[in-house]
């Protein structure tokens, strides 16, 4: 392949809420088995992309754990591999990143000891499915310095949450704006870029030593004249973890067969397997429109929901419309419906845990309620 990958996995955001207390976004559960990181990190490798690097930085304890072996993404070659990068301090650096494009900096010597022509970038919280080979065939075809991967965001999405493109006939990017207030088009980035190697190592130096950080905002946003740079039209399902209901909206949509059959045919999203029995589900079980991780053991009703991993649910409850992460135990009759109950949540007997469609309930991670 003639590109090294690098997925931004670094950043902290705040509209999670508790989500995020304990890990990074990319870390977040998805779909009953996989973590974000393992989207863009599969799309890599099923796209022949043998050398990765994840730069990391906010709450990265249990992302770095996730990623402790490359072998599951096949990036155990002694020509390629995965590589995570992290702040650290030396004799004349003691920052952490100051943004995407400072990140990229303070790790130039990966980019530089590389032999690849291009980079891919990818961000480390998006939910989709790419092949990068067509999105560098395209660049190439533009004959373009920058590739900005885009979709057509619908109305019922909030756009000013994106980086919003307006392009002209041929699809190069005449502006490009960071969440705008009062969006043009409906045009939005989805956070995958490709350019070329030796270009991004002398756009980041630049725009580094005049006391600029961030990509988008001052490379592709302030070099959109000087530089070509086109969109991509990506037209497969993409989603990005950015608030506490975007991902309760993701899993939610892992419940629909057509995306659900996207993510489990080949080329597979590939992640880090645990060896556990399967889902046991009891006599006086109910399972309906739901995934159901490894190790669970279910003895209750469950309906239209994800459960991950190592959960336990007892006799008499019922949990409907909710995501429930590792090593929750939910007791005797209780009643979950629109919640999210993150890892090792304990309700004890008979206790509710009810939100509403639009607006889901989060218990925070090892919490007991009931008792």
């Amino acid at each position: 392949m003639k590109a090294v990958g690098i997925i931004l996995a670094g950043g902290k955001n705040e509209r999670l809420g508790a989500l995020t207390k304990s890990r990074a976004p990319s870390a977040l559960p998805v779909g009953s088995c996989y973590r974000a990181i393992d989207f863009p990190l599969s799309n890599m490798t099923n796209s022949g992309i043998k050398k990765v690097a994840v730069i990391t930085q906010y709450n990265s304890r249990s992302l770095h754990d996730h990623l402790s072996s490359p072998k599951w993404w096949d990036l155990g070659s002694k020509n390629g591999g995965l590589f995570i990068l992290s702040p650290y301090q030396s004799s004349d650096n003691s920052l952490w990143f100051r943004d995407t494009a400072d990140s990229i900096y303070q790790n130039l010597t990966f980019l530089r000891r590389s032999k690849e022509q291009y980079v891919v970038i990818s961000s480390g919280d998006c939910i989709y499915k790419m092949d990068y080979n067509d999105l560098i065939a395209y660049h190439e075809a533009k004959n373009a310095d920058i590739t900005i991967a885009y979709r057509n965001v619908p109305e019922n999405e909030d756009i000013r949450q994106y980086g919003v493109l307006e392009l002209d006939e041929g699809e190069r990017v005449l502006d490009l704006e960071e969440k705008p207030l009062e969006p043009l088009t409906r045009l939005g980035s989805i956070g995958t870029y490709v350019m070329a190697r030796e270009k991004l190592i002398e756009l980041v130096e630049t725009v580094v030593s005049e006391g600029k950080y961030n990509l988008v905002r001052d490379i592709f946003s302030r070099y959109r004249k000087r530089l070509r740079i086109f969109g991509y039209n990506f037209k497969g399902y993409w989603c990005n973890l950015g608030s506490t209901q975007s991902y309760f909206d993701c899993n939610m949509d892992f419940l629909k067969a057509d995306v659900r059959k996207k993510f489990l045919e080949h080329p597979y999203i590939k992640t880090k397997p645990k060896d556990e029995p399967p889902a046991k589900f009891n006599s006086q079980t109910s399972v309906v429109n739901s995934l159901v991780g490894s190790g669970s053991i279910l003895n209750g009703d469950v309906h239209d929901s994800i459960i991950f991993r190592k959960v336990f649910l007892a006799e008499g409850s019922n949990v409907s419309n909710s995501i429930i992460m590792e090593g929750a135990r939910i007791g005797h009759g209780c009643v979950v419906e629109h919640a999210i109950l993150d890892k090792e949540v304990v309700l004890a007997d008979g206790t509710r845990a009810v939100g509403k469609p639009g607006a889901p309930v989060v218990i925070d991670k090892g919490n007991t309620i009931g008792e």
